[in-house]
């Protein structure tokens, strides 16, 4: 029932995309998406240099033999990589699939892509983004409304708007997002016309998820409402989950502060102590509304089976 032009062109089970996750999405976790029928996305921000880029990719092919993509990062307040070189990787080891996401379409890697008959996802948060991306010859366009984890853009618009208004645009196949966390999500943007679903914050609450039991059990005890809008001030808004860090942000931004004081206060690093060490106020999150819909942490096959159920479900229920 749930075939689409996604599981087609990218050979998964199911029309699930497992959203890229900095210092989350590493070759295990994306391994363990792809096992349990998804398309995992490996983050190539996680890494310092070409040769620990091609090792994580050696790495995940060898734990799994499903269709995997890869991230190229086209943030600017990322530590800065080449992302040629990062290319020159993919291509040497035979990537079929890449994602890129950022403030800007790839007009320079683009050809790239193209010549190495890779299939290219470009992920946004606007329809103008959108068709920048199908002129370049994007095969896919993934698009995540105002409810998302992190990067938001400054749209603002929902998910419910968002992917019926690109859908009807474009001529290429749309991946929707933003507040998907179970089988009534997935129906709900299939029924927009999207070809796939790509999801975040569901995932972090998952057995395999590469972060300290600590976080996960904060995670599912939060409500919908427990998220903030941080960062816009220096064009960066991000949603993230509500705790002290999220608040001082907002706090200083408030008071003016710059993007050197922000980002110093965001920065990764902190994040990954509270991912490994379980402080939930060393650093943030990014984190959708949908945190709010997620009450257990399984296994990634169990819960992309109950979504395909619920899917199901939902269908019958309408039809009946």
């Amino acid at each position: 029932m749930f075939k689409t032009k996604v599981t087609e062109m990218l050979g998964c089970k199911y029309p699930i995309i497992g959203g890229t996750m900095a210092r989350i999405s590493n070759a295990e976790f994306v391994a363990a998406i792809c096992n349990a029928g998804a398309v995992g996305i490996l983050a190539s921000a996680n890494y310092y240099s070409p040769e620990e880029f091609s090792e994580a990719i050696d790495q995940l092919k060898s734990l799994t033999d499903q269709p995997f993509a890869v991230n190229i990062n086209l943030f600017p307040a990322m530590r800065k990589v080449d992302n040629n070189e990062f290319m020159d990787v993919l291509t040497e080891r035979g990537v079929r699939i890449v994602e890129t996401s950022g403030h800007a379409a790839p007009t320079d890697l683009s050809r790239r892509f193209k010549e190495a008959g890779m299939i290219w996802m470009h992920k946004c948060v606007g329809l103008r983004y959108a068709l920048k991306a199908q002129t370049l010859g994007a095969d896919l366009v993934t698009v995540v409304g105002y409810e998302n984890g992190g990067a938001t853009g400054q749209l603002d618009l929902g998910t419910l708007v968002l992917v019926p208004r690109v859908v009807e645009a474009l001529n290429i196949p749309v991946i929707g997002g933003g507040g998907v966390a179970d089988g009534r999500g997935l129906l709900a943007v299939l029924s927009l016309g999207a070809v796939g679903v790509i999801m975040g914050t569901r995932l972090l609450m998952t057995r395999e998820a590469p972060i300290h039991d600590n976080l996960k059990k904060a995670l599912i005890e939060a409500s919908e409402l427990d998220t903030r809008l941080v960062m816009r001030s220096i064009g960066a808004t991000h949603r993230v989950w509500a705790n002290s860090v999220a608040e001082k942000l907002l706090e200083l931004e408030g008071e003016g502060a710059d993007f050197k004081e922000l980002i110093d206060l965001a920065a990764g690093e902190k994040a990954n102590i509270m991912f490994t060490q379980g402080d939930l106020d060393a650093g943030i999150i990014a984190c959708g509304q949908n945190v709010g819909l997620a009450h257990d942490i399984p296994t990634l096959k169990e819960l992309f089976a109950r979504m395909m159920e619920e899917a199901t479900q939902g269908v019958k229920s309408i039809t009946a």
